[in-house]
C-alpha cells in the first residue's frame, strides 16, 4: 500500500511562512505515515495577487509578483531540508537560466534529489502577462511510482492529463490556486460554480484516465482570489477517497496502485479502447485556427 496526502493551504510571498506551513504538514504526513504529499502551485512564494486584465505584469510591477527562483537555487534547497524522505510535489515560479523568462512551475522530489519539474502549459485569464508557457508534458519514475504533473488551467483540457497516462502515468498530481467565480460567487463556496467545476475535473479527469489523481488547491485569499480548497484524492474509478473540502488541511488515503490498475483496467479499459485513427482534427495544427474563429464569431 502507498499513503498519499495532499494539502490545501495558504501560500503568500512571505517565505518563512511558506516553509512554516510545508514543515507543519510534513510533520502531520510523517505521524500518519504518508508516503507522498501533494502541495499547491505557487506553495513557495505565493501565487499572482489578481487575473484578468487587470493581473499582475511584469510590465507594470515587480512588487507583487512571486519571487522567481531557480532549481537548484537555495529555495528549494531549503524545502529538501525540511522534507527528509518524503517524497513531494510542489509548484514556485522558476526562473530561467536566461536570468528573465518566468514560468508557473512545479517539481517532484525529495531530501535528496528532484525527480522531474514541469512548466504550466495552459494559462488563463491574462496569466501569460506574468509568466512564459510550458511546451509539454513528462512523466517520472518516483519511489511511489510513474507521476505526471500538471498545474490548475490544465485540468480543464483532456489532451493534458491522456498524454502521460499514454506515457505511463500511475498517478497525476494536480497543483492549484484555484478561486472562487469572481462574479456572482457563492454565499457558501462549496456551491460556487468555479468549485463544481474544480470538484468536477478531478473526478472525470481520473475517470477519464484510469489514474490516480491527487488534486492540491490554495486556501483562504491572498490579493482579490479566494481559493476553495478541496484537495482530493480521486481512484481511476473517479471516486473520492479523501477530501480538505474548504477548509485548509491534510487529505489521506491509503491505495493499493498496482492491484486498483490490475481491477479497473481488466474489463473496460479507456487507453487500450481508444480510435486514434479518428482523432486527426484534435491535433491537425490548420484546425486551430478555425476553433478560434469560431470561438470570437
Amino acid at each position: 500500500m502507498t499513503t498519499i496526502g495532499t494539502v490545501a493551504a495558504n501560500f503568500t510571498r512571505d517565505l518563512e511562512q511558506n516553509y512554516s506551513t510545508i514543515a507543519s504538514y510534513i510533520a502531520q504526513a510523517r505521524e500518519r505515515g504518508v508516503d507522498f504529499v501533494a502541495f499547491p502551485e505557487a506553495a513557495i512564494g505565493g501565487y499572482l495577487s489578481s487575473l484578468g486584465n487587470h493581473g499582475d505584469t511584469v510590465k507594470n510591477t515587480r512588487r507583487s509578483l512571486p519571487p522567481a527562483i531557480r532549481l537548484d537555487g537555495p529555495e528549494i534547497a531549503r524545502v529538501q531540508s525540511i522534507i527528509g524522505d518524503t517524497v513531494i510535489a510542489i509548484g514556485f515560479c522558476e526562473l530561467a537560466d536566461d536570468g528573465e523568462t518566468r514560468f508557473n512551475a512545479a517539481a517532484v522530489l525529495d531530501g535528496t534529489q528532484i525527480y522531474g519539474s514541469y512548466r504550466k502549459v495552459h494559462q488563463p485569464l491574462g496569466e501569460n502577462m506574468s509568466y512564459s508557457a510550458g511546451s509539454g508534458y513528462d512523466v517520472f519514475d518516483t519511489p511511489i511510482g510513474r507521476v505526471g504533473l500538471q498545474i490548475c488551467y490544465d485540468k480543464a483540457f483532456p489532451e493534458a492529463a491522456r498524454i502521460m497516462a499514454l506515457s505511463g502515468a500511475e498517478v497525476i498530481v494536480s497543483l492549484s490556486a484555484w478561486p472562487a467565480a469572481r462574479t456572482a460567487t457563492a454565499e457558501n463556496l462549496q456551491d460556487d460554480r468555479w468549485t463544481y467545476r474544480f470538484n468536477l475535473f478531478d473526478a472525470a479527469r481520473a475517470l477519464d484516465n484510469q489514474v490516480f489523481w491527487v488534486a492540491a488547491n490554495q486556501a483562504g485569499t491572498f490579493g482579490s482570489l479566494r481559493y476553495v480548497g478541496n484537495a482530493k484524492i480521486v481512484d481511476p474509478g473517479g471516486n473520492v477517497l479523501a477530501t480538505t473540502g474548504l477548509d485548509s488541511g491534510l487529505a489521506v488515503a491509503d491505495v493499493d496502485i498496482a492491484g486498483t490498475f490490475t481491477a479497473m483496467r481488466a474489463g473496460m479499459f479507456h487507453l487500450r479502447d481508444r480510435r486514434p485513427d479518428v482523432y486527426g482534427p484534435l491535433v491537425e495544427s490548420d484546425t486551430t485556427a478555425s476553433w478560434r474563429d469560431l470561438a470570437h464569431a
